[in-house]
């Protein structure tokens, strides 16, 4: 129905609709809706190329949509919807340098993101969306998050996928391997961006690394009362801000395991990690508590953890795979 500015239009609607067996209310509900017409995509994708090719620089926001994205479902694949790729491609073909701003609640295929400037994720942000982007965009905030899953480049490289049960059963072949910590079994194939990877606007060296075991029990009564939980020690390590402005850095910490030591484990696992300001020039130092559980596996035949003794090594990272420096851990087993 076309509608025309200053002309009423009279609507009647009617719908004949058999109850339910389920429905718990003898009612009926309908809303009457609508909209301006659809213009046509390949006119859209001209105008959008058209404004960029004029501009210094391009911001594209694309997304997904509670069609392919919600918690009521599981994803079928992990592609922007629509023709939002295109815009991308066609957008950083003019030559202007592109910023694309990803809103989406987990990952999603990138195949252009070598060919723009940047990618900021912006996940979800809510009504305050634009001041946000606007103070991250121009320098007044700096974006300071790191990634808490790994993005693939495509979904056929994701070592974990089948997640859909079959005659309502779903097998847990991965075991504990999930995440980066699958990714880092897997020759030959790496992903478009690990767990923990993020950037900001500055540059920062890595310069030092200390461990400092626990203090033993001196007496079996001080043994008794140790929580079996407790840190095996301390990491403290001092970054350095090299660039030209203040920043925000997030100091990870990995526990690798020694090798060969015979147990069915991920090479490495994150054992805490913390953030750290510092101006141009400046130094920053961080301590964080070295968890037992690190170096502890679920022993299923006694049904409680199990520490495993060896030479551990902690690592000080900006990411699963960006590893800075490293320190031994000697772990000693329990009386």
């Amino acid at each position: 129905m076309e509608l025309t500015a200053g002309e009423p239009v009279e609507v009647s609607l009617t719908c004949a609709v058999a109850r339910p067996e389920e429905a718990l209310l003898d009612a009926v509900c309908f809303s009457l809706l609508h909209r301006a017409p659809e213009r046509d995509a390949e006119e859209l994708l001209q105008e959008a190329v058209a404004a960029a090719s004029a501009a210094e620089v391009a911001v594209v926001v694309v997304a997904t949509t509670e069609r392919v994205e919600s918690e009521g479902f599981d994803r079928a694949h992990l592609r922007l919807p629509g023709r939002q790729d295109e815009l991308v491609r066609r957008v950083a073909a003019t030559g202007t340098p592109t910023v694309v701003v990803v809103n989406a609640g987990s990952p999603v295929e990138m195949a252009w993101r070598e060919e723009v400037a940047a990618v900021l994720l912006s996940w979800f942000p809510g009504q305050e969306a634009g001041a946000a982007l606007a103070d991250v965009l121009l320098g007044a905030e700096e974006p300071g998050g790191r990634l808490p899953t790994t993005w693939p480049e495509r979904l056929e490289d994701a070592p974990v996928s089948a997640v859909t049960p079959s005659e309502g059963r779903l097998v847990y072949d991965e075991g504990v391997f999930i995440g980066y910590r699958a990714w880092e079994r897997r020759e030959g194939i790496a992903p478009a961006y690990w767990f923990g990877h993020g950037l900001g606007y500055t540059d920062w060296a890595y310069e030092a690394m200390d461990f400092t075991p626990a203090k033993a029990p001196a007496t079996p009564a001080e043994a008794a009362v140790e929580p079996a939980d407790g840190a095996l020690g301390t990491v403290t390590v001092r970054v350095r801000n090299t660039g030209p402005r203040a920043g925000r850095e997030v100091v990870q910490l990995y526990l690798t395991v020694p090798e060969d030591d015979g147990e069915e484990r991920p090479v490495r696992r994150l054992a805490g990690f913390a953030s750290v300001t510092a101006g141009p020039g400046e130094t920053a130092e961080v301590s964080l508590p070295l968890p037992r559980r690190a170096a502890e596996i679920w022993d299923e035949t006694v049904g409680a953890w199990r520490l495993i003794p060896g030479t551990y090594a902690a690592e000080a990272a900006r990411s699963a795979a960006d590893r800075r420096l490293s320190v031994p851990v000697p772990v000693r087993p329990t009386a």
